[in-house]
């Protein structure tokens, strides 16, 4: 059955292998970084053919795409072509994101600008964009709206918790794990609590999407990983685009990334109802600057 987390459309292969990668058996991955190595290879090789460079049987082959949500492996492919005819062609040199010691303050800048543009654009091709609006739909409704985030991805709860109540929800964001835990188990039918965890393996937030659900709240997780533990505690999955280098570290582009998907839901949310959250805007806006 297709996974209701991934996005099901061509053009979009490598991201997604990419996103999933992490949770990937052994045999799925050496064929995940041969496909990513040496994707027009694979365009124009046979499953046999495949299965030798990747020293895996046709059956693992097939299970590994269908774990993409591709019918078999000529589906695969032809989704792999799409995808590659549909990349702008850069040179290497500007899209690696890697520090080198000879790189001056210019360089780096480039770099690291490259960095953030790789993953926007890849969370665009990540995003699902019914079930985006799915969302919407589902804060528009909500009696209270709750960020859960620990560390980095506390700082983006903090920053949606900002934007949302801007514009006339309730909404809170929580960031302690004994705060988180506490009010979670307190939430109800007619909440909606959003947890966010780019890896989908943060503790903290799983176990409070986990509690928000059992609780009778809607639950909704923003991550990278679609098949990452977060989601099996999720009604619904976005999912944000990564790109980190070594100089990176907690990658500015993932977290970049993380506040453009909820800057989506808030565009939207603007975009339903322009004359009232415009309103309610020009109120806080005026209430802060007595």
């Amino acid at each position: 059955m297709p996974d209701k987390n991934l996005p099901i459309r061509n053009g979009k292969v490598l991201d997604i292998m990419r996103s999933m990668k992490d949770c990937m058996t052994p045999s799925a991955r050496r064929i995940s970084d041969y496909v990513n190595a040496h994707p027009e290879e694979v365009i124009h090789s046979s499953i046999s053919e495949l299965s030798l460079c990747v020293n895996a049987g046709e059956a693992t082959i097939i299970r590994f795409c269908r774990s993409l949500n591709f019918k078999g492996f000529q589906d695969f492919k032809m989704g792999l072509a799409i995808d590659l005819s549909s990349q702008i062609t850069n040179e290497k040199s500007i899209l690696e994101t890697n520090m080198q010691e000879e790189d001056g303050a210019a360089v780096l800048g480039q770099k690291l600008q490259n960095g953030i543009l790789y993953a926007l654009s890849e969370t665009l091709n990540l995003l699902d964009f019914e079930m985006l609006e799915t969302v919407v739909q589902e804060i528009k409704k909500a009696k209270m709206l709750y960020l859960f985030g620990v560390g980095s991805s506390g700082i983006t709860a903090e920053d949606a918790k900002n934007k949302f109540m801007r514009i006339g929800f309730s909404v809170d964001a929580l960031t302690n794990n004994h705060f988180m835990y506490m009010k979670a188990s307190l939430l109800q039918k007619g909440d909606l609590a959003i947890g966010i965890s780019h890896s989908g393996s943060s503790i903290e937030t799983i176990k409070s999407l986990k509690l928000a659900k059992e609780a009778g709240a809607k639950t909704l997780a923003l991550t990278h990983n679609p098949k990452s533990s977060i989601c099996a505690h999720a009604d619904w999955v976005l999912l944000n685009g990564n790109h980190q280098g070594q100089m990176q570290g907690d990658s500015i582009g993932t977290k970049i990334s993380q506040l453009f998907v909820l800057d989506m839901l808030y565009i939207l949310l603007v975009k339903n109802d322009i004359s009232g959250t415009l309103n309610k805007k020009q109120r806080t806006t005026r209430a802060l600057n007595i």
